[in-house]
């Protein structure tokens, strides 16, 4: 593989402004390109003493990569280019995900604003606090029982008119009308007890058991939405594919 290096290089076209990382990211990339699954990939110390990087930024290139599917690690071994995934499954709106259940989904809009981005959401939306952001919260429905309240937040910059147009049926829709569907991304997922709040909106009992799910939408490599969710966890089965084919 090393004797790939130098038309491997050249053949990277990255302009100056471009990030360390993704520098290093798409090198790699190339790299690798049509290599059989099963070989190594270069090491973090090779790209770091290529680069002149720091390690951190070698990481971060290649956990993309790893997240993308192109490599994986293997613990106490390293890190090589990977074997060929199941179809990934889709990011499913919540009214795709209740169709696929079989089962009626609709949403009740309770608050749809602009605001200014806090920490948290700032942080998780690469923007600065303070900054505009829309938040809209809704109440899901599915077979015309209380399924969860969702709070979205998008950033205003990226979806001019969003407010002043009419709330749309489905968010992943309109953000594909406007070229930036999800295409994969990060779920965390905690169990926790209702509030009074959510109580009267789930209608169950205050300190019901709940699932929460955090997310963080992203298009491509740019982020389109950050939510929050709250789970009947009397009604929701979270489902997960695990594993790859071989």
């Amino acid at each position: 593989m090393p004797s790939y290096r130098g038309s491997v290089m050249e053949g990277v076209s990255v302009g100056a402004q471009s990030l360390k990382h993704v520098k290093v990211r798409e090198y790699v990339r190339a790299l690798v390109a049509g290599s059989i699954p099963g070989s190594a990939a270069p090491s973090e110390r090779e790209l770091v003493n290529l680069f002149g990087v720091a390690r951190m930024t070698v990481r971060q290139a290649m956990d993309a990569l790893v997240v993308e599917g192109l490599l994986e690690r293997i613990p106490g071994r390293g890190t090589f280019v990977a074997r060929p995934r199941r179809a990934p499954t889709p990011v499913l709106s919540f009214s795709e995900d209740m169709r696929r259940r079989g089962m009626l989904p609709e949403s009740v809009t309770l608050l749809a604003r602009l605001e200014q981005a806090g920490p948290g959401v700032a942080r998780a939306l690469g923007l600065t606090p303070g900054d505009a952001v829309i938040h809209w919260r809704r109440l899901r429905r599915a077979d015309a029982m209380p399924m969860c309240i969702e709070d979205a937040y998008l950033n205003e910059i990226l979806l001019p008119g969003f407010l002043q147009s009419g709330m749309p049926v489905s968010l992943y829709d309109e953000l594909g009308d406007r070229g930036m569907r999800p295409t994969w991304a990060e779920d965390n997922v905690n169990a926790d007890l209702a509030t009074e709040e959510e109580a009267v909106h789930l209608e169950v009992d205050a300190g019901a058991p709940v699932l929460r799910q955090q997310r963080r939408a992203f298009a491509e490599e740019k982020v389109v939405e950050v939510s929050r969710s709250t789970f009947r966890a009397d009604r929701f089965t979270l489902r997960l594919q695990l594993g790859q084919s071989e």
